[in-house]
C-alpha cells in the first residue's frame, strides 16, 4: 500500500489551523455584528436535508439577530460550486450551511483543489444526518452479518448504491475489512438507488435515512443497520453497525456552519450559544426528525473535533486501499 501524498492536505490540520487563528477585534467591533443581513450558503437544492435545517435555524435567527437571515442554494459540483461562493464572498456575514462529510474527503478525492480548506473554519454543530443501510424486503438477510456472508459465499455478484463522499469511504473501508467483492453503481441521482434496490438491480444502499424512507415506508426494501453512534429515532428498532459488530461502518452525518478562518473566536461561541439557543425548546428537532436528522448543537471545538474524526477515518481508509485521487 502507497503512503498518502503529502499534497492531500488533511481537513483534520485544516481544521486545527483555524481553530489557532485568533483575531482580536475591539469591542464594538464585536458587539456590533451582525450589522446586516446574514447569508447561509447550501450545497444543495431546495428541499434538501441541510437546506431544511439551514431555514428552520434561519427562522429562529434571524429573530435572535434582528437581521434577515437568509438562505442561498448553491448546488453541484460535489458541493465545491457552493464552498467557491462562500469563499469569493470573503465576508462575515456569509456562511456555509453543509455537511462536513461532503467535502472533508476533498483532499484525498482530488490532487488539486480549486479552494483552500484551511480558509474554511467550523463555527457551529446542527444536527446529525441519519445514514442507514438498506436491503431488498424479500432479501434472505435481516442485518449486516447475513449480507456479509451472502456476499462472501457470491464475490463480485452483488452490487451497491452509496452517497458520494465520507458515506461511500466507510463502506469502502467495511469491504476492505471484511474482504468483500460489491461493485458500486455510479448515480447521477442517488434517490433512484432505492427504486432499483427494490427492483432488484443493486443489492445494498447506503444512504441517508431519508433517501431510503419512501420505499422502506411503502414496503420494498428493510433496514438492516443504522450507521449513526447511536439509534435513530425514526428508526429505534433498527440496531447501529457497531452494536452488530461491524464498527467500520459507522459514520455520522455531521452538518453545521463554516465560516472564515478570519472569524474572532468569541463570535464562533456567540453564534453556537445562538444555535443552542435557537434548538433549546425542540421545534426545530421535531422537524428534522421528519427529514431523518437529529438535533445536535456544538460549539466549534465539538464540530472541529468531530471534523477530525471522521478525517482520520477517510485517511486510514485510503491508505488501506490504495486509493488514488483525480487528476
Amino acid at each position: 500500500m502507497r503512503p498518502i501524498k503529502p499534497y492531500l492536505l488533511s481537513f483534520a490540520a485544516a481544521v486545527a489551523a483555524s481553530l489557532a487563528v485568533i483575531t482580536l477585534p475591539s469591542p464594538a467591533q464585536s458587539q456590533a455584528w451582525p450589522a446586516r443581513a446574514v447569508k447561509l450558503i447550501v450545497p444543495f437544492g431546495p428541499g434538501a436535508g441541510a437546506d431544511i435545517g439551514a431555514r428552520l435555524f434561519a427562522e429562529r435567527l434571524q429573530k435572535t439577530w434582528n437581521q434577515p437571515v437568509v438562505v442561498e442554494n448553491r448546488p453541484g459540483g460535489d458541493s465545491i460550486v457552493a464552498i467557491q461562493a462562500f469563499l469569493a464572498a470573503n465576508d462575515d456575514h456569509t456562511f456555509l450551511f453543509a455537511p462536513a462529510g461532503n467535502f472533508a474527503v476533498h483532499p484525498f478525492v482530488y490532487s488539486k483543489l480549486s479552494y483552500d480548506p484551511k480558509e474554511l473554519s467550523p463555527v457551529a454543530r446542527a444536527s446529525n444526518t441519519i445514514l442507514a443501510v438498506a436491503v431488498k424486503a424479500d432479501a434472505p438477510y435481516n442485518d449486516i452479518k447475513g449480507f456479509t456472508e451472502a456476499a462472501r459465499k457470491e464475490p463480485g455478484k452483488f452490487n451497491s448504491g452509496l452517497v458520494q463522499g465520507i458515506t461511500e469511504f466507510t463502506f469502502w473501508g467495511y469491504l476492505h475489512d471484511q474482504k468483500l467483492q460489491v461493485a458500486q453503481v455510479p448515480y447521477r441521482d442517488i434517490n433512484v438507488a432505492p427504486v432499483d434496490l427494490s427492483e432488484g438491480r443493486i443489492q445494498i444502499v447506503m444512504s441517508s435515512l431519508a433517501i431510503v424512507q419512501p420505499q422502506t415506508t411503502a414496503g420494498r426494501i428493510k433496514l438492516i443497520a443504522v450507521n449513526n453512534k447511536t439509534r435513530a429515532p425514526a428508526a429505534p428498532d433498527v440496531p447501529t453497525a457497531r452494536e452488530q459488530g461491524f464498527p467500520s461502518l459507522e459514520v455520522e452525518g455531521l452538518i453545521g456552519l463554516f465560516g472564515l478562518k478570519s472569524m474572532p473566536d468569541d463570535r464562533k461561541e456567540k453564534i453556537a450559544a445562538d444555535f443552542r439557543a435557537a434548538a433549546a425548546d425542540g421545534a426545530i428537532a421535531d422537524r428534522l426528525k421528519a427529514t431523518g436528522q437529529v438535533i445536535n448543537v456544538g460549539g466549534p471545538k465539538e464540530f472541529a473535533a468531530a471534523i477530525a474524526e471522521q478525517q482520520a477515518n477517510v485517511a486510514a481508509t485510503v491508505k488501506a486501499i490504495d486509493f488514488k485521487p483525480k487528476q
